[in-house]
């Protein structure tokens, strides 16, 4: 199989399984997505760095628990940007970065998934988020003109997008000069053993899909982006003690315990900023 049709097959998977927890089927992220409840929810989010403020301020449904970290703590949003919300789910960060960019700001969420969107727009519309819109597409091919956003985020998504250098090019095409973007996503430190990287459960996970770090940030200078850093890491959020996430990683490399801890500690959340360059 060719990696053209290797890698529709995979966009066609994951936009199943991201479209049955659209549904209520399924939620979190790890070597495989399960049913959680609520509170499990907002244990993950309070995890990967937000807070009971932010859980408070979304309509309910809005948190889904798939992000890997709080883009939204380190972009500096202002009042009037408008924003790009890369691969936006139900709507979370996108309410939240519409509390900041208020009524002369916008945020636009893109994603692949309709029922994903069909979810953030009942959101919307039961917050009463005038300032936000949401729009199906491919974040490979951005339905939106050239230079026409001043800022984006995303949260653990570009991760499981097969042509990455192809979401940052597009990237670098909607934001205005200077414009800004802050990413949560899920990177390797290391390589991971073949059965995890040609595991469609782990790939649907936020595992498989990852790059290493390195080549991540290479992408992103390759589009043409400056500043390039990454201002925060850990070790993705992975609580073994939970009998749930320890059969499931179990299922990713076997029982071997010290090849369970490798995996966890092949795998890192970062944020990472970037710049365009400005025009001349």
């Amino acid at each position: 199989m060719n990696d053209s049709v290797t890698d529709k097959k995979m966009k066609e998977i994951v936009k199943d399984k991201y479209g049955r927890i659209a549904a209520g089927a399924a939620s979190g992220c790890g070597c495989g997505c399960r049913p959680m409840p609520e509170e499990a929810v907002s244990s993950i989010s309070k995890g990967v760095g937000y807070s009971d403020a932010d859980l408070a301020a979304v309509p309910e449904g809005a948190n889904l628990g798939l992000g890997c970290g709080n883009p939204l703590a380190f972009s500096a949003l202002k009042e009037g940007d408008v924003v790009l919300d890369l691969g936006s789910g139900a709507g979370f960060d996108s309410f939240l970065a519409a509390r900041k960019v208020g009524k002369t700001g916008k945020v636009i969420g893109v994603d692949m998934t309709p029922e994903m969107i069909a979810k953030a727009r009942a959101n919307a519309m039961a917050g009463n988020f005038e300032n936000v819109e949401f729009l199906l597409g491919d974040i490979e091919a951005l339905p939106l003109p050239d230079n026409s956003v001043d800022a984006a985020i995303s949260n653990c998504v570009i991760n499981l997008v097969p042509d990455k250098q192809k979401v940052f090019q597009e990237l670098n095409r909607v934001l205005r000069p200077e414009g800004r973007f802050m990413i949560s996503d899920v990177v390797l430190l290391k390589e991971l053993p073949e059965e995890v990287r040609t595991s469609v459960e782990a790939y649907v996970g936020c595992v498989a899909g990852a790059i290493l770090k390195d080549q991540y940030l290479a992408i992103i200078r390759g589009a043409g982006f400056e500043d390039v850093r990454v201002v925060d890491e850990s070790y993705a959020a992975v609580d073994l003690d939970d009998p749930e996430v320890h059969e499931v990683a179990k299922q990713c490399v076997g029982a071997d315990e010290s090849r369970i801890d490798d995996l966890v500690h092949s795998v890192a959340s970062i944020k990472v900023h970037g710049v365009k360059k400005a025009t001349g």
